[in-house]
């Protein structure tokens, strides 16, 4: 079974970085395509980024595309948000998604089976 853990979130100014981390306590992550997906306040969950399983196809979206990077770490059993000059509009919980099995990757929220428990970032202004 796939156990998302994420860490790294926090608080910073607008125009800062923050580095979150996605691992698993359970399966090993390295055949598993993965996402992020973030929630603010009142708002529904959006993708904002992926990465297939071989690391080779990545996709941001738009809001966040120049900004925000995703990669793996398989040495570590990670999945890394790499997020730069972050936004008041940043702010809200951040997901790690998985899909049902290996290799199959979370392209939308409709191919998730596997979530993390989330962790908040704040950003102000």
């Amino acid at each position: 079974q796939v156990r998302l853990v994420e860490s790294g979130g926090g608080s910073v100014q607008a125009g800062g970085s923050l580095r979150l981390s996605c691992t698993s306590s359970g399966r090993a992550l390295t055949t598993y395509g993965l996402g992020w997906f973030r929630q603010a306040p009142g708002k529904e969950r959006e993708l904002v980024a992926a990465i297939d399983y071989s690391g080779n196809t990545t996709a941001h979206a738009d809001p966040v595309k120049g900004r925000f990077t995703i990669s793996r770490d398989n040495a570590k059993n990670a999945v890394n948000l790499l997020m730069n000059s972050l936004k008041p509009e940043d702010t809200g919980d951040y997901y790690c998604a998985a899909p049902p099995g290996p290799y199959g990757t979370v392209w939308t929220i409709k191919d998730v089976r596997y979530w993390g428990q989330g962790i908040q970032v704040t950003v102000s202004s």
